[in-house]
């Protein structure tokens, strides 16, 4: 009898497009029944802490807090020069500054939450929520700044938005290394073959739609707030890179450098990520 594997990844278009080969059954893992649910990235890193996934996107921020408990898979992350989160302000010529002002985060656990704190520490008042209300609720004056992570990229200035920093840029400029956001990651207690079992898979299944990105389309579609088709293949053209198909050692001194900083300030547990070794 096969063993189910819970497995928990984000709707987002890079997920869906790796995912899809998984999705619909083109591609299976070998011995294993994948239970596959999709949340959002927040959902993932709570349910993930709760030990409710064997196998789970979450944020590279998240992982850092549970990484005596994980380890992460070489193939799945989005990690990569021009990535970043992009911190939004309401009224144009803003800055963060004020105790007074308030700005919106994807979640306590998220790598852009982690990036704004160690960027613009103790300068506004924070409040976390579900990634897709950020932009509406800056359109509607209610919050004063929020970072923005995924299509929210490419479309905040149709919503009338203004860019105060790209996050992910002063990441690279300080840092020189692509910036880590979120990866695939599995719990240690699981046996070693079924992990590389799930590695083979993740990866295969990412193949299959790199050689032929449209067949996707109908998957991403189904999941993402955003359905133009270019929204979505320049999401999957600026998330979907060599390092998703396998970090290498770019991405594991990205990793290391993310584990630093975030230890520095007082954010991460000071525990490095590991790679599993597949």
């Amino acid at each position: 009898m096969s063993r189910t594997i819970r497995l928990g990844i984000s709707p987002c278009p890079n997920d869906t497009f790796a995912f899809h080969g998984l999705l619909t059954g083109t591609v299976r893992a070998r011995g294993l029944d994948l239970a596959i649910e999709l949340l959002d990235i927040e959902a993932l890193n709570e349910r993930m802490f709760r030990g409710e996934f064997d196998v789970c996107k979450v944020s590279f921020a998240a992982a850092l807090a549970m990484a005596d408990r994980v380890v992460v898979l070489p193939s799945g992350s989005a990690l990569g020069f021009g990535v970043g989160p992009l911190l939004l302000s309401a009224a144009p010529g803003t800055h963060p500054n004020d105790r007074h002002q308030l700005t919106l985060c994807p979640g306590r656990h998220t790598t852009a939450a982690l990036l704004f704190a160690l960027f613009h520490p103790h300068t506004t008042r924070v409040e976390h929520v579900v990634f897709s209300d950020i932009m509406p609720r800056l359109a509607a004056g209610t919050a004063d700044f929020g970072v923005c992570i995924h299509e929210g990229r490419f479309t905040y200035e149709a919503h009338g938005l203004n860019l105060v920093e790209d996050l992910g840029a002063r990441w690279e400029t300080e840092t020189s290394s692509p910036l880590p956001l979120g990866g695939i990651v599995a719990a240690r207690r699981l046996p070693a073959e079924a992990i590389a079992e799930i590695q083979r898979a993740i990866r295969e299944s990412l193949a299959v739609a790199l050689t032929d990105p449209t067949v996707a389309l109908p998957t991403m579609r189904a999941h993402a707030q955003e359905f133009a088709d270019d929204v979505l293949m320049r999401h999957v053209d600026l998330y979907v890179n060599d390092w998703t198909l396998d970090l290498g050692p770019i991405g594991r001194r990205s990793l290391a450098e993310f584990s630093t900083r975030a230890a520095v300030a007082g954010l991460g547990s000071g525990t490095a990520l590991s790679i599993f070794a597949n």
